[in-house]
């Protein structure tokens, strides 16, 4: 499969975007203060399992996604450095 240049920038930004929001996120809720994802004895709560395992597997798919995108990005350049192709009969 080929993707188009547009198509493989986007995955590329979205796979970034992804880590920063995700990693932004997860330094918001280790540092909660509400009671919400620690509870009065420190401990973890149900909230923060949950959305700890929400962020990790954001992670996990930003990564694929920004994967395809990059590699996609890459092939592209070679592409263009080898310059037009004849078409086969």
């Amino acid at each position: 499969m080929k993707l188009s240049r547009a198509a493989s920038w986007f995955l590329l930004v979205f796979g970034v975007w992804s880590w920063f929001i995700w990693v932004s996120f997860v330094r918001n809720l280790w540092k909660d203060g509400s009671g919400l994802a620690f509870d009065a004895a420190g401990e973890p709560t149900t909230y923060f399992w949950v959305h700890l395992l929400l962020a990790v597997t954001s992670f996990l798919l930003g990564t694929a996604v920004g994967v395809i995108g990059l590699r996609g990005v890459l092939a592209l350049r070679r592409a263009s450095r080898r310059g037009p192709q004849e078409p086969k009969e």
